[in-house]
């Protein structure tokens, strides 16, 4: 018996910063980026002289890890098997555990695999000669070796990071592998990639159940309990998120002092869970783009951490720049929910203005519109343009009042010139900004034009686009349908 799951990255939209406290909310997108966890057994048969029921083996493979090590680990996987398998025993009675020893008595191979949008490969392509496109990205083979950070020039030791792109792959990897497990050991029965099955799903025990084990394996991994908003929507899809009150998590910060694993996850699986999600998605025919600059990484935890230091030293001022930037986030939402709303009350007057404003410049896109119902579209479009440069104006307040570069003049650059092109609706820093990564939305089919500026400003636009769906179990390993694909498209040339 072969499962396979799989679990989207994420773009924070709106949010940032703010999430990390109640009640602030966040737009969250999940992407087309998925991580895939396949899991099956080590040992076909059980030895009937086999004695080792305390312990199984656990076979872990990377294949885009293009090193080995012995002594590498991976916390996130090691959390998420042992949750999962606690969190059978947790629930299951006398009859189903017996069952449980003997499958894990087969042992458990797990192969993981991310999508090449998690990963920056900007230098293979800068080396291969080819100009910074998404047309270049695409001849990569997928799930292609990964590669690292250079290493330090004098740390013989030292080992680097892996290069990435800000998707969440952390998030991604560890619902993927929890979501499997779970599938493979009967805790949960999940459905397939299907769009409408995930919606009937959407507020399952099963998701929940999948959700909380991913969060606390998350958590415990990565030695801290954040906001939790790459989480739920690797496991719900995009959505508006609130976080949960770190309070819920205590059980399993109490696991690493010594509680019994299996009680512990009793105490998740019926603690407290007070986040709030409320579905979300991008209106129609508008599409997310997403650009790697290259110009450095930033360190998340370390502008976090000057962000909560100025909030100590001038809470005045901090909490007022906190208050209106929550009020854009919200205003932002509520005109892009507008926006769905018009589309789906009156399509064809709204295709229409998408169609028209995707070939002007912003300042053009209310000439020449008389009918009532197509000025209402396009004044909705410009309320969310000029949200948007408020959200950034708070966002730089913010980084400058902290000292730290949350969104860098080189990126406020990029930006206005980004803004003020033809057919796009808004651009920003996803999440806590720094040098990583910059976003756009785009109407229609005018993404064309942002991607070869982009270029031009050497960014990479990356493949990745909007995906609602969350996690799902897949019908095979994707090495298998990329394959298949491969061999079609050869086949129709």
């Amino acid at each position: 018996m072969e499962v396979v799951a799989s679990a989207p990255g994420k773009v924070l939209m709106t949010g940032g910063y703010l999430i990390l406290e109640r009640p602030n909310a966040g737009i969250v997108l999940s992407t087309s980026a998925r991580f895939y966890a396949i899991v099956k057994p080590i040992h076909e048969a059980i030895k009937p002289e086999s004695w080792a029921w305390s312990w199984t083996d656990v076979k872990l493979t990377s294949p885009q890890l293009s090193r080995e090590s012995i002594e590498s680990r991976n916390p996130f996987v090691e959390n998420a098997v042992q949750y999962t398998i606690a969190a059978a025993h947790a629930t299951f009675d006398k009859n189903k555990k017996e069952a449980l020893d003997k499958l894990l008595l087969q042992g458990l191979d797990i192969t993981i695999l991310g999508c090449n949008d998690f990963y920056s490969y900007r230098n293979q392509i800068e080396a291969l000669g080819l100009p910074l496109t998404p047309e270049a990205l695409a001849t990569l083979p997928p799930f292609t070796s990964i590669t690292f950070n250079s290493e330090e020039s004098n740390g013989a030791n030292c080992k680097p990071e892996v290069a990435k792109t800000g998707l969440g792959s952390s998030a991604a990897m560890t619902t993927a592998v929890v979501a499997a497990l779970l599938h493979y050991l009967g805790v949960v029965n999940l459905s397939t990639s299907s769009a409408d099955q995930h919606q009937e799903n959407k507020n399952s025990t099963d998701l929940d159940i999948v959700h909380m084990i991913a969060q606390s394996a998350h958590c415990i991994a990565q030695g801290k309990v954040g906001s939790g908003f790459d989480v739920s929507s690797a496991v719900y899809g995009s959505q508006r998120y609130v976080r949960f009150s770190p309070e819920v998590l205590s059980a399993a910060q109490a696991a690493v002092k010594g509680m019994p694993l299996e009680e512990v996850i009793g105490n998740i699986l019926n603690g407290k869970w007070d986040h709030e999600r409320t579905e979300f998605s991008l209106p129609p025919l508008m599409t997310l783009l997403l650009g790697e600059p290259g110009t450095g990484g930033s360190s998340t935890p370390s502008m976090v951490g000057a962000v909560k230091k100025w909030q100590k030293a001038d809470p005045e001022k901090s909490q007022e720049t906190w208050r209106k930037l929550a009020d854009a986030n919200s205003e932002l939402e509520t005109q892009l929910n507008m926006l769905r709303k018009l589309a789906k009350e009156h399509w064809d007057a709204y295709k229409c203005v998408i169609e028209n404003c995707s070939r002007l410049k912003p300042a053009k896109w209310m000439e020449g519109v008389t009918e009532l119902i197509k000025a209402e579209v396009v004044k909705v479009l410009l309320k969310a343009r000029e949200v948007m440069l408020e959200i950034r104006n708070h966002m730089r307040t913010m980084g400058e009042a902290a000292g730290v570069p949350i969104e860098p003049e080189s990126q406020t650059k990029l930006l206005d010139a980004t803004m003020n092109m033809e057919g796009v609706l808004l651009a920003g820093v996803p999440g806590a900004g720094g040098f990583d990564a910059v976003f756009s939305v785009t109407l229609g089919d005018s993404s064309r034009n942002v991607t070869n500026a982009w270029s031009s400003h050497n960014v990479l636009a990356l493949l990745v686009r909007e995906d609602p769906q969350g996690v799902c179990l897949e019908s095979g390993d994707p090495r298998c349908r990329e394959i298949i694909s491969a061999v079609s498209s050869v086949n129709i040339k």
